[in-house]
C-alpha cells in the first residue's frame, strides 16, 4: 500500500491561517478530503496521514472528524499544548482516538530559536513515552543542533523530521552544513524522515530534479529507505509543483533501488511508524 505521510486539510479564512502571506494567494481556499481523495487515486496513492496546520485543539478534533468519514486517512497528526501543566491528561484522552498516531508543534515558527529544548515543552512529549505514538518534528536547518539535543533527551520515542529538516535550497550553493547535521540526527535509530516539503524550499530559482538529487542523495545515505516515507506536503505544494509531478518526482528518484526499498520509502515506513507503532491497522 501507498502512503502519503503528509498532507493537510482546511477551510481557509484569515485568522486561523496568519501563516499565508500574498505569496500564498494559490491556496487560500478550502482543500477537504474530496479534493485531495481525486489526486490520490490518479496518482495510485492508497491512504494519507493527515498532519495539523494551526495550533489549536480545534485542529486536531477537525481533523479527526475527517478522518472518521473518509478511509482513505488512515492517520492524524494533531496539536495539543505541550508545554502546559494539563498536558498529561490531555494526552491519555487524544491517544485513546483510533486515528490519532502523533503530535507537531510548528517550531520553526517560534520566536525562541532554542523552544525545542524548553523545559516545560519537553516535560509535555516526555508524556509520549506511555504510548505508541509519534513526535513530528518540523524545523528550519538552523534548529537542527537543537533538535540534535531535543532527541537525545528522548531515546525512546519514534520522532519523525518532516520536510528533510527544510534546507536552504539555492542554484550552486549546496547547504553543507545541513547536509553534516542531519547526517548527526539520522545517528539517532529513533529518528526517521520524509522526503516531503523539498520544492517551496527552493530559493531564487524554479526547482527541478537535478537541483533537488543531492539532498535526496543525503537524505537516503543517512537514514536509509527504511527509515524515510514519502510526504506530498499537499496543498502546499500546489505553491511549486502538482501532486502528481511529486510524486513522480520521488518515484523518479528511487527508481535505482530494490523493488523492497521502493515500497518501503512510499509506504512500508509510514506504515510502521505511524499505523503499526500506534497499533492502528489497515
Amino acid at each position: 500500500m501507498k502512503i502519503d505521510s503528509h498532507q493537510h486539510f482546511w477551510k481557509y479564512n484569515e485568522k486561523d491561517y496568519v501563516w499565508m502571506s500574498e505569496e500564498h494567494d494559490i491556496i487560500k481556499k478550502d482543500f477537504l478530503p474530496e479534493n485531495l481523495l481525486v489526486l490520490m487515486e490518479e496518482a495510485q496513492i492508497d491512504g494519507s496521514i493527515a498532519v495539523q496546520a494551526r495550533q489549536s485543539i480545534v485542529e486536531t478534533n477537525f481533523l479527526l472528524a475527517l478522518a472518521s468519514s473518509n478511509s482513505f486517512i488512515k492517520g492524524v497528526v494533531g496539536w495539543l499544548p505541550f508545554c502546559e501543566s494539563a498536558i498529561e491528561g490531555l494526552i491519555d484522552k487524544y491517544a485513546a482516538e483510533k486515528k490519532i498516531v502523533g503530535f507537531r508543534h510548528v517550531i520553526h515558527d517560534e520566536i525562541d530559536n532554542d523552544f525545542i529544548l524548553r523545559k516545560d515543552f519537553n516535560k509535555g512529549i516526555t508524556c509520549l513515552n506511555r504510548y505508541s505514538l509519534c513526535y513530528d518534528i518540523l524545523i528550519f536547518e538552523k534548529h537542527l543542533p537543537q533538535t540534535i539535543l531535543f532527541v537525545d533527551q528522548h531515546p525512546n520515542l519514534s520522532m519523525v523530521i518532516d520536510h528533510i529538516a527544510k534546507p536552504r535550497i539555492q542554484l550552486n550553493n549546496f547547504d553543507h552544513t545541513w547536509a553534516k547535521n542531519i547526517q548527526s540526527l539520522a545517528e539517532r535509530e529513533n529518528v526517521t524522515c520524509k522526503l516531503s516539503g523539498m520544492v517551496t524550499e527552493v530559493i531564487n530559482n524554479k526547482w527541478n530534479y537535478a537541483l533537488l538529487k543531492p539532498y535526496f542523495d543525503v537524505v537516503l545515505e543517512a537514514f536509509g529507505p527504511d527509515r524515510i516515507m514519502f510526504g506530498s506536503d499537499w496543498p502546499v505544494c500546489l505553491l511549486q509543483s502538482t501532486y502528481n509531478k511529486w510524486v513522480e518526482t520521488v518515484a523518479t528518484f528511487i527508481s535505482p533501488l530494490s523493488i523492497s526499498e521502493q515500497s518501503a520509502i512510499m509506504g512500508g515506513t509510514a506504515e510502521r511508524i505511524y499505523l503499526n507503532h500506534s497499533s492502528n491497522k489497515f
